[in-house]
Parts: structure tokens; C-alpha cells; sequence
């Protein structure tokens, strides 16, 4: 595509995950340091949420990176699942039987196991959820129950949930107060700043093999407003101005390439739509109030 044109040796602008590209950003770095710090006092449950494409995806598997041999981890990345469907998947992790024959009791008997042999060999299991957000009232049961599991001295079993806003809602419910009173450190991931959206920029093409600055600061204060500091829609963003620029044969980026890529991104659009009305919006009770006197006034 735009490689050889830009002499990028790899996409810097991909959707997909990955911690090559990793950028040790403000909100980035406390949640892992959360993370680290949470996991090395053995606390129970840790919950880490973000808006949609802030990054938790990507600090998941950092986190999965930064974790050294004494851990075994259980990655569960779709947690649409039944509390039977999610004791077979952790089953599946720890590297246990796949006799589908087994009750759950059996099942359960089979993972408290192998989670005691794993602790008496000095291991620490950690179970990491993503989109946490999507488990329903009896899978969050579950879970809580496998932090029942414990030896006088310890958990056999941490558990890190990953999720979107909607999980601190789904939390509040007093059906799941148990398991919330079991958490133990929360992390909040916030959007970037524009400087901290100019320094993403950058630091991607860098690591791309790009030396020189492609984006501007105007131009990077454009995709941060636009953007709404989401590391996904930025992205995106960029990734659509470099096809357009690549498309024109001009390797010196223009504002109207940022402009047609944020006509072409529907959330930035509404974003953009938003910020035209609301000026307006915050005017009318004020000119309402103003119209009022008048005609009182008139009145008398």
C-alpha cells in the first residue's frame, strides 16, 4: 500500500493489538504499574475500564508480557459465556482433560486441584478477562466462587477483569455486592491529551521506521479534537490520511486529507456534529430567560 511510498518498513496505524507499538503514555503506564503492583500483593480481583479503543486490549497483553515464569495465566478473551462454558475454558487453560463426560462437580474438583498443585510448585495463577463487561449475573458468580479457592495463607487464584464502562454499571448491582467487595485496585483508563496524541503519533512512525515528523502539531491537534483522544479513532484517523496522501502522490500531509479522513469516520462525525450544535444549545435556556424579562416586562 503506502509502505514504500512513506518508507515505513510495517503499519504504524493498525487496528490489531500489538505490543511492538506499545507507548509508554501517562494512562498506560499507571494501569500496568496497577496491574504489577496489584498481582505482586495477591489480591483477589483487579478491574481495569476504558471507553471503546482507549487500549485495554493492548495493556492486557502487556500485562501477559510483563508476567514472569512463576505465573501461569488463564486468558479468557470472549467472556460471553455460561458459567459451565467459562469453567471449561479456564479448564482448557490450566491444561486439564477435555472429557466432556465430567460434571461440573467433577470439573470443579479437577480445577481446585490442579490450582493447589500449581501453588505447592511456587506458581501464581492469574485469570485475565477481557470485555469483562459481557458476563452475565451467573458467570460473575463463578467467578467470585474461584476466589474461594485459597489455601490458609493465599489465593490459588487472581483474577484481572477487563471492560468497558458498562462493567462498573453491571457492578453496582447489589445481586453482585460479593464480588464487588472483593475488589481490591480499579484503573480507569482516560482519552490522551493532544500532546499526548502528537507524542503517539510520532513515537508509531518511529517505530515503523519513519524519522521525520509526518504530522505536524496542527495538524495532530486536528485528530486529537476529532478523535476525542481514543487511541482507536486516531488510528484510524491517520491511517486514512496517509491512503489519501499516498493516493495524490504527495508525501507532505494536508489539511484537507485529515479533513475527508474525519468525514469519513461515522463516530468522529458525530463528534463534529455535536461540537457545532452545542454552542447553541448552551445559549437557548439563557436567551429563553432573556426573551422572558423582555416580555415581562412589557407586560407591566
Amino acid at each position: 500500500m503506502y509502505l514504500i511510498f512513506f518508507n515505513l518498513q510495517e503499519m504504524p496505524f493498525s487496528l490489531t493489538p500489538n505490543t511492538e507499538f506499545y507507548c509508554a503514555l501517562q494512562p498506560h503506564n499507571e494501569a500496568l504499574k496497577v496491574l504489577l503492583s496489584a498481582l505482586s500483593m495477591s489480591e483477589g480481583f483487579i478491574k481495569v475500564t476504558g471507553e471503546v479503543g482507549t487500549g485495554k486490549t493492548l495493556i492486557c497483553r502487556k500485562l501477559i508480557n510483563h508476567l514472569e515464569d512463576d505465573y501461569v495465566v488463564v486468558y479468557i478473551p470472549n467472556s460471553y459465556l455460561t458459567p459451565d462454558e467459562l469453567r471449561w475454558a479456564v479448564a482448557a487453560e490450566l491444561g486439564l482433560t477435555d472429557d466432556d463426560k465430567l460434571n461440573q462437580q467433577a470439573l470443579s474438583q479437577a480445577i481446585e486441584k490442579r490450582l493447589l498443585s500449581l501453588s505447592q510448585q511456587g506458581k501464581k495463577v492469574v485469570m485475565i478477562v477481557d470485555e469483562a463487561q459481557c458476563l452475565s449475573w451467573d458467570a460473575l458468580e463463578a467467578l467470585r466462587l474461584f476466589t474461594n479457592l485459597e489455601t490458609e495463607s493465599k489465593k490459588l487464584l487472581q483474577v484481572v477483569l477487563f471492560g468497558q464502562p458498562e462493567l462498573d454499571l453491571h457492578l453496582s448491582n447489589p445481586r453482585v455486592r460479593q464480588l464487588r467487595q472483593r475488589i481490591g485496585f480499579s484503573y480507569q483508563l482516560r482519552p490522551m491529551t493532544a500532546a499526548e496524541v502528537e507524542y503517539y503519533i510520532d513515537h508509531r512512525l518511529r517505530r515503523a521506521g519513519v524519522d521525520n515528523k509526518l504530522f505536524s502539531t496542527a495538524l495532530c491537534k486536528r485528530i486529537a479534537a476529532a478523535s476525542r483522544g481514543i487511541p482507536r479513532l486516531v488510528n484510524t484517523l491517520c491511517h486514512k490520511t496517509l491512503l489519501q496522501a499516498y493516493g495524490d502522490g504527495h508525501t507532505q500531509l494536508k489539511t484537507d486529507y485529515i479533513k475527508a479522513a474525519i468525514s469519513d469516520t461515522e463516530d468522529c462525525q458525530r463528534q463534529n456534529r455535536w461540537q457545532r450544535w452545542w454552542p447553541l444549545l448552551v445559549m437557548t435556556p439563557a436567551l429563553l430567560a432573556i426573551a422572558g424579562i423582555w416580555l415581562w416586562r412589557q407586560a407591566l
